[in-house]
């Protein structure tokens, strides 16, 4: 809900908000303040994620879907899975860092996202647009950059449920102090039960069974000496489908299955030299099993994501300066469908620099090579400037960058279906794309508006093509796709009361066979959001009005163009000292995708999906209910 994720960059050039304009990001590579960052980051702080967290406490998605430009897009509908999309992007070329690290994998599938529950967070950095000049390939449409809580946040306990079969019971356990050794532990269980809400004998929801667990051990000699060390473990059944004693229009039952085991590790350095000099290193080690159903098919794949990076940086006659060296190793082992497997090996160097020649201007240019081991040699440019007057409430930023993509097979409709409906990968090429923005802010009286014109061209995007006996073949498209569009963010705080409203706009468009351009599958023209909350010591009150505009559709039997639609969503929550009581209303306007057109297809799909795109909820309204106590 966009009223529990009012983003950071909301309030950072205003005269009043001090404690904020403090805070650090780190996403850009340089941490600095977010107000002195040429680079664009909007940045979502710990306030609102623990409002958050009483919404949605078993992932990130409602955090993330009402951020202006960014999507929470529908990858795997039968599954309930789900990619992070920016600025029209598509979902495969976003980057999740977890403290800098891609504990997710360096491509996560549709469900990373879902299980990355944020009871554990102390801020999310998004960078919207090519980033692969700071993190390579993997960071070409954007980077999204989860930063944890350290021991010295307070423990906490959450339990939550919904009316739609939902449960979720979490833990944040801390231990330690500001220097020396600490440690945090974050667990959780989480279930739902599958639930038929339109009655076509359909599993519209899902239903999972989830646990987590992730440490967390710092050591801190000193501001200028620290180790930071994580290691994770996920483990996942999720169950669609036919309900049992139900087939398709075709009469046959149809199963739907994935069991996903994740584990990863990483380390953090930083490394004080002396002069100014300071030594960063990252180290990460994933490993994700995956086996999945998808009718009669039954296909075990197994991710693999190697990262290593190490940087010196400092500063230099007005010059903030990196320079780095890094390795990226990304697999993927399928031994039932043959051709489908790769194994990517990309040594990299890199160097960025921020200067300010003036007091009203600073630069930031940065710059990679990476050299892929299949697709050659890559060049990847950054080049942002802020303009800001000293004591004026307005600012603006400028960026453009240039970035790439290695093709693997996890576009939307493989997905969808898997991978066994897939055919050998060949013939293909690197996506390559080019971004740009403009981002004006005025901050003044409690007002703090933002608005942002933007573009992007990814040049020879991923997409498919039948093939015989419902297979699919993965080519690059016969023309670019381009994301053109605009966003505004509005926000004023008179005292208890907040009042937010925001609007995108993005016309995405592709090359179609034909040679005649088409909307981009999934990405809806229009967007806004309407919110206000009134909050207090003993609690807080909000409601939200969400529009979600017209959006292309691909292979839907019942319609080429959604429908628009609006949600109503209301929140509440009492504080009781160290303990708080909440409940939630989400989609009070009860919209669903079924009461437009039925789910189920009457012949097959792409890939030979029984179901359409998801386009619009399934799950319609829901309440929860639960309790948040620190201890």
């Amino acid at each position: 809900m966009l009223l529990a994720c009012l983003p950071l960059h909301v309030w950072a050039d205003s005269d009043d908000e001090v404690a904020l304009n403090q805070v650090v990001v780190t996403a850009t590579r340089t941490p600095g303040l977010i107000r002195d960052e040429p680079l664009r980051v909007e940045a979502v702080p710990t306030e609102e994620i623990e409002e958050n967290s009483t919404v949605q406490p078993g992932n990130l998605s409602s955090l993330l879907n009402e951020l202006p430009s960014v999507r929470v897009q529908s990858e795997a509908p039968g599954l309930g899975g789900a990619g992070l999309q920016l600025r029209g992007m598509p979902t495969r070329d976003t980057l999740v860092l977890t403290d800098g690290l891609p504990l997710l994998g360096a491509e996560p599938d549709g469900f990373g996202l879902l299980q990355a529950p944020p009871l554990d967070l102390a801020r999310v950095e998004v960078i919207k647009g090519a980033a692969s000049a700071l993190y390579g390939g993997g960071g070409l449409g954007g980077v999204l950059n989860l930063v944890s809580q350290t021991a010295a946040a307070d423990s906490s306990v959450l339990a939550n449920a919904t009316s739609r079969g939902g449960r979720d019971l979490e833990a944040f356990l801390t231990e330690g102090a500001p220097t020396g050794w600490s440690g945090t532990v974050t667990a959780g269980a989480h279930d739902q039960s599958r639930e038929d809400v339109s009655s076509e004998g359909w599993a519209d929801l899902a239903g999972f069974r989830r646990y987590t667990v992730r440490p967390r051990v710092w050591w801190n000699q000193d501001p200028e000496h620290s180790l930071f060390l994580t290691a994770g473990l996920t483990d996942e059944y999720r169950d669609g489908g036919t309900l049992p004693g139900r087939v398709l229009p075709s009469g046959d039952p149809f199963a739907e299955a994935l069991h996903t085991q994740r584990l990863d590790g990483g380390v953090v350095s930083h490394w004080l030299v002396g002069d100014g000099i300071a030594w960063d290193g990252h180290v990460s080690v994933t490993s994700s099993q995956l086996d999945r159903i998808f009718g009669t098919q039954r296909i075990d794949s197994t991710q693999t994501t190697m990262f290593a990076e190490e940087a010196v940086s400092g500063t230099s006659r007005g010059h903030a300066w990196v320079l780095g060296v890094a390795f990226n190793h990304d697999g993927l082992a399928v031994g039932a469908v043959p051709g489908v497997g790769y194994g990517y090996n990309v040594p990299g160097v890199f160097a960025q620099d921020e200067f300010a020649p003036a007091t009203w201007i600073k630069l930031a240019a940065s710059a990679r090579v990476d050299v892929q081991n299949v697709y050659g040699t890559f060049f990847s440019p950054r080049l942002s400037a802020l303009f800001r007057e000293s004591g004026s409430p307005w600012s603006l930023r400028a960026s453009v960058g240039g970035g790439y993509a290695a093709p693997t097979p996890f576009v939307d409709e493989i997905e969808a279906t898997g991978l066994g409906s897939l055919l050998p990968l060949r013939g293909l090429h690197a996506e390559r794309a080019v971004t740009e923005s403009l981002d004006a802010k005025w901050a003044d009286e409690g007002w703090d508006v933002n608005f942002s014109v933007f573009n992007s061209q990814l040049r020879d995007p991923l997409t498919v093509q039948t093939a015989p006996d419902e297979k699919l073949a993965l080519v690059n498209a016969p023309g670019p796709q381009r994301a053109p569009g605009a966003e505004t963010l509005v926000h004023y705080v008179v005292g208890p009361l907040q009042m937010i409203g925001s609007w995108s706009f993005i016309n995405a468009t592709e090359a179609a066979v034909s040679g005649l351009r088409q909307g981009v599958p999934l990405v809806p023209r229009q967007s806004a959001e309407l919110g206000g909350i009134l909050e207090g010591k003993r609690g807080r009150i909000g409601l939200e009005m969400g529009y979600t505009g017209r959006q292309a559709l691909e292979d839907d039997p019942y319609r080429s163009v959604s429908e628009p639609y609006i949600d109503l969503n209301a929140l509440g929550e009492i504080r009781l000292g160290a303990m708080s009581l909440f409940v939630n209303a989400i989609n009070l306007t009860n919209v669903r995708q079924t009461r437009f057109d039925p789910l189920l297809r009457t012949t097959p799909g792409l890939g030979g999906t029984p179901i359409t795109e998801a386009w619009a909820p399934l799950d319609g309204r829901t309440f929860n209910v639960g309790i948040r106590a620190e201890l």
